[in-house]
């Protein structure tokens, strides 16, 4: 992971801007995890926000690589650990969330392997991301201007090659959401005037917003379900009732023919 750009998300995520964003985030992650259950939940990168919070899994881990200051106490949260290598057990965890960790990371193909890896069967996979061809995204990619996200243009990862990544790792991604077609303003009160635009956008263009948030469920082919001994037991018994009818009306023909 990239220590550095990090740090500046974490930061940037304090600023009117990130505040924003983190809001629609947040209400968006609360409605995919809500009926998520499970005994073990994983959240990685952005330890100063609790994503986990509207699920009702029991056993709750924040990871995160260093330290942080939250909520004014320099402390580390339950696990030190970096995305690209979870000490968990494969086939372990039931919900993991990663926000923006593949911005950050130098290898995000690795950090789905390893998301993969420790996700049981049927487990949920949770994603944000800042969108590359958002207004913000191709704010960004204009010569001249001075970058306003904390992440370099050319390192954001749309949803379209996401979901191609998602696939190739038998991760089954749900429909992505997107969310944040304000301006990219500095100020509260900009934004707070340009919210008009997020019922518009979402109808008219809704693939041209600020952020995204996808989900995925990790499948494990040959696994069907199995139904009941009893009803395969029952048809075999019907089946061969039949049989022996058929036999003995055969016989019967013939000995009235003889």
């Amino acid at each position: 992971m990239d220590q550095p750009r990090i740090i500046e998300l974490e930061h940037w995520m304090d600023s009117p801007p990130g505040q924003y964003i983190i809001s629609w985030q947040q209400q968006q992650i609360d409605e995919l995890i809500g009926n998520v259950f499970g005994y073990h939940a994983v959240q990685a990168g952005l330890p100063s926000i609790n994503f986990l919070r509207a699920n009702r899994i029991r056993h709750k881990i924040i990871t995160t690589s260093g330290w942080f200051n939250v909520n004014g106490n320099s402390k580390p949260y339950s696990l030190v650990s970096d995305p690209e290598c979870l000490p968990f057990e494969s086939g372990t965890i039931d919900l993991i969330i990663l926000p923006h960790v593949l911005e950050c990371s130098s290898n995000p193909h690795q950090v789905l392997r390893e998301v993969e890896r420790v996700l049981r069967p049927e487990g949920t996979l949770v994603i944000s991301g800042f969108n590359p061809w958002s207004l913000w995204g191709m704010r960004e990619r204009m010569p001249g201007l001075i970058p306003r996200l904390p992440i370099p243009a050319h390192d954001l990862v749309s949803l379209v090659r996401l979901r191609d990544w998602l696939r190739l790792l038998s991760l089954e991604p749900g429909r992505g959401h997107f969310g944040g077609y304000a301006p990219l303003c500095r100020s509260s009160k900009w934004l707070y005037r340009w919210s008009f635009v997020e019922g518009a956008g979402h109808r008219w263009w809704p693939f041209f917003g600020a952020c995204y948030v996808i989900s995925a469920v990790k499948r494990v082919s040959g696994m069907r379900l199995v139904g009941p001994v009893w009803k395969s037991s029952r048809a075999r018994a019907r089946r061969g009732r039949v049989a022996t009818v058929h036999t003995l009306g055969s016989r019967r023909k013939a000995d009235l023919h003889d």
